[in-house]
């Protein structure tokens, strides 16, 4: 199964969770279960977030830290960059932060890029306050300047919540005083005093006090972290407990559309219900539980980068992603402690066909796909150490992903009668040996009859090695099959398309090929690449909600084995993964009217795991037989 729209984050930062347009700004901060597609971010608001998250990585992207300075970051608000518009407000005010800000990241100082970088937003926050009062007398004037405003507080909004929740209170009550009274023509009065008008100032007051005493200080704390954080607070209790963030831009989300999913032992007709141990590692897959924080508290879970055993091209992380559809797993966020201090971030790789295409990772450093999942755990996104049994379940599911069903190719790499001509003419140039490489083809490396690979690692000159004569720019050959969807291409993805892979070839080594021919040899690789059916299709009950329904009721089955072995450890795993996001995903359900019956089955998984924590196996033996009775009765209207 393996749908990961079901498994969602904990708790989403604000560059997340405020991405629901009609979220007011003074809501709680902490989060929904399901990611949406967040709303544009006032360009110095976005610069901001994004300067501090990358800041507190090691090493520092200064590069990436100027261009979010200088550079468009969201189309929505056109070509305007945060060190334009901050230059306007400091003529205004008669500042100089945007320069400061600039010369801190020239200097690469990252305490005085806090301190320069805070202040400016707090000023040009204030300055949009100021342009409020002063349009008190124009409703429609005094209600934008309030929401340009509100744009720039969303860039501190969580870190004030969390680290001082009587100030969020505070400062959420006096934007509340502020935009009921602004916006009601002739209530403040032309020029005149009123009891609202009066409200109106005091509460506007309340939040620049705030800011003046606590985003703008003489002196700022020094810190190790860049984290916006109110001075007073820190200066009062130290370190403050701040929730895992993303900056703006971030996307976990799946791609769409959905990949399909293809699975061995379901092309044979098997359920997975019938298998606990592969549904049980096709839970961890889609569990964030098995890794440690940030990733916990984010949501990321295998299937974030690798959803439904394809590449999730949609993934992005600015600081951590070159480019959507890769990410720097080795780097400072998700464990320092395994940080290898090089911005080396790679294309997502598919893991389809998994059982065949070892060895692992992009420079085949894994031969063993259990040490590679482990090393991904553990190492990669700080995890626990996984038992023998969770390692066991997951590489057996993953040894489960086959690759899309192909007619135009034979089990043995042979084109069908389905193939093209083109196709065939590339077929012929793809087994042809060129002299400019050595002697060899592409399918050399690409050995039709096992599965388009060699299961070596080769230097193509695809990246510079550390030292003359390395072995470090080897990478791993990666196969053919399914290959048409899993665009970009090469370990970096530099290369957009199998167009541009077969022009790459043919300039690096010379080979001479035609426009006609390489326009062949691109259409038999994309022929072999190619699949009957590569994308899951909703029709009827088959809706997103029904896919969500089946895999989490399937993860649930594994209590038919967890149960009578009395096994609390992975029982409580498996129910902390599941039952809250059976309510949660009830949202995205086409039968509403259905929604209690969710939330039933539910709190019938939450009373299973009460009753294993109070160590009575007869109780949760009770619980969970009736949750399957209820599921039977309640299959129809799951959808």
């Amino acid at each position: 199964m393996g749908w990961t729209a079901s498994i969602r984050p904990k708790l989403l930062v604000f560059g997340l969770a405020l991405s629901l347009a009609a979220a007011s700004w003074f809501t709680a901060g902490t989060s929904s279960a399901h990611i949406v597609v967040e709303a544009p971010w006032h360009p110095v608001a976005a610069a901001y977030r994004q300067m501090m998250f990358m800041g507190d990585l090691k090493p520092v992207p200064w590069a990436k830290i100027r261009d979010a300075f200088t550079k468009p970051i969201q189309a929505a608000y056109g070509t305007r960059t945060a060190a334009e518009k901050l230059t306007e407000i400091d003529a205004k005010l008669g500042e100089k932060t945007s320069a400061e800000i600039a010369r801190a990241i020239a200097a690469q100082d990252r305490q005085v890029l806090y301190a320069a970088a805070t202040r400016s937003l707090s000023e040009a926050l204030r300055t949009y306050l100021g342009n409020a009062v002063a349009g008190l007398d124009d409703p429609s004037v005094a209600t934008r300047e309030i929401s340009r405003a509100q744009e720039l507080y969303r860039a501190l909004e969580n870190f004030i919540q969390q680290a001082d929740p009587d100030g969020y209170r505070s400062i959420g009550r006096a934007w509340l005083t502020m935009t009921s009274t602004a916006g009601s023509s002739g209530v403040l009065g032309s020029g005149g005093s009123s009891p609202d008008r009066e409200r109106y100032l005091a509460a506007n007051q309340v939040i620049v006090d705030y800011l003046i005493t606590n985003f703008e200080p003489e002196a700022f704390t020094l810190r190790s972290k860049l984290t916006p954080l109110p001075e007073s607070v820190v200066a009062a209790n130290g370190n403050v407990r701040i929730a895992p963030w993303l900056p703006p831009g971030s996307n976990l989300n799946d791609q769409d559309p959905l990949p399909l999913l293809v699975l061995n032992f379901e092309m044979q007709g098997i359920e997975e219900s019938d298998l606990p141990l592969i549904a049980y590692g096709d839970m961890l897959f889609d569990s964030p539980e098995i890794f440690g924080d940030p990733a916990t508290s984010l949501g990321v879970t295998c299937s974030t980068c690798h959803n439904r055993s394809d590449i999730n091209n949609s993934l992005f992380i600015p600081g951590i992603t070159h480019q959507p559809g890769a990410i720097d797993v080795d780097g400072e966020f998700f464990n320092a402690r395994f940080n290898d201090l090089r911005n080396d971030g790679l294309d997502i790789p598919s893991l389809r066909g998994l059982r065949f295409t070892g060895p692992y990772g992009r420079d085949g450093r894994f031969a063993s796909l259990r040490e590679f999942t482990r090393n991904v755990i553990v190492n990669e996104f700080a995890g626990a150490e996984p038992t023998p049994f969770m390692l066991d379940a997951i590489v057996a599911y993953m040894l489960e992903f086959d690759f899309l069903p192909n007619s135009k190719i034979t089990g043995d790499g042979k084109l069908t009668a389905e193939a093209s001509d083109a196709a065939r003419r590339g077929e012929v140039l793809f087994n042809k040996p060129f002299a400019e490489m050595q002697g060899k083809s592409c399918a050399t490396c690409h050995i039709p009859s096992a599965n388009f690979l060699d299961r070596l690692s080769h230097d193509i000159g695809s990246q510079t090695g550390s030292y003359a004569n390395s072995q470090t720019a080897a990478f791993d050959t990666p196969t053919l099959l399914s290959i048409r969807f899993n665009a970009p291409y090469f370990h970096d993805g530099s290369l957009p398309t199998l167009g541009a892979v077969v022009d790459w070839f043919n300039l690096r080594y010379g080979l001479g090929l035609s426009e006609a021919e390489r326009s062949d040899l691109t259409a038999y690789v994309e022929t072999i690449g190619d699949a009957d059916e590569p994308y899951e299709v909703y029709k009827g009950r088959h809706t997103p909600f029904r896919l969500a329904f089946e895999e989490l009721t399937t993860f649930a089955s594994t209590l038919e084995m967890l149960i009578p072995a009395r096994d609390a450890f992975h029982a409580k795993l498996m129910i902390d993964t599941v039952a809250s996001d059976l309510a949660l995903d009830a949202a995205a359900m086409a039968n509403l009217t259905a929604k209690p019956k969710v939330y039933e089955l539910a709190d019938l998984l939450m009373d299973v795991g009460a009753a294993i924590d109070a160590e009575d196996w007869d109780q949760a033996q009770t619980h969970w037989q009736a949750f399957k009775a209820l599921q039977d009765e309640y299959d129809a209207a799951m959808y």
